[in-house]
């Protein structure tokens, strides 16, 4: 899609700096893009959407995805980059030092897109990582709607926990933790793309 991104190396992990924003799979396929609240929410095909359905939040933010196009064969990160797993994204928490801490150390520093819960919050939020993780927000699987643009930032991982569910990490406004979790595959999340470092 001619897109460029930062990209940080952390540990031995090279990551993007910045969320996936394609539109198309890497053989020129459209992904399907729903506008529509009623047609969101695939655990089959591949689905994105854009905050508010307004496109300056997909330059700032990137798209939000289902997981379906995670398991597309037709991938959707650069040749030799990746979705990041599940074990890979506690490689990046672990060297920045737990999941206790390692979410100030990865959100974007200042208040210019985070609504912080607090002074102190906002002072842990370093992005001493450069990883520079925005609250992007994600889609709701029932109605389609989107929500928490400001306060949460949610990130797929490839990693599948149940037919219908998959591990995911979040940052959010309350706190310099990280935290994993795994829920159902047709919610619209961010994606970072990773690669081993050379």
């Amino acid at each position: 899609d001619g897109n460029i991104y930062e990209t940080v190396q952390i540990g031995e992990q090279l990551w993007m700096a910045a969320n996936l924003k394609v539109t198309r799979y890497n053989n020129g396929d459209d992904i399907t893009h729903i506008t529509n609240e009623e047609h969101w929410g695939s655990l089959d095909e591949g689905q994105y959407g854009v905050y508010d359905d307004e496109p300056t939040n997909a330059n700032i933010y990137g798209n939000i995805y289902n997981w379906a196009v995670i398991g597309d064969i037709r991938g959707i990160c650069p040749v030799d980059w990746h979705v990041p797993s599940d074990d890979e994204y506690t490689l990046l928490t672990d060297f920045l030092g737990g999941e206790s801490i390692a979410g100030g150390k990865m959100k974007e520093a200042g208040l210019e897109h985070w609504n912080y819960d607090s002074d102190q919050i906002s002072l842990e939020a370093t992005n001493e990582s450069g990883f520079t993780g925005l609250p992007a927000g994600h889609r709701n699987t029932n109605s389609g709607d989107y929500i928490y643009m400001g306060f949460y930032g949610y990130f797929w991982s490839s990693t599948e926990n149940e037919i219908n569910s998959a591990y995911y990490r979040y940052l959010d406004y309350g706190s310099p933790n990280v935290y994993r979790n795994s829920l159902y595959k047709n919610l619209g999340y961010s994606i970072r793309c990773v690669r081993t470092a050379k």
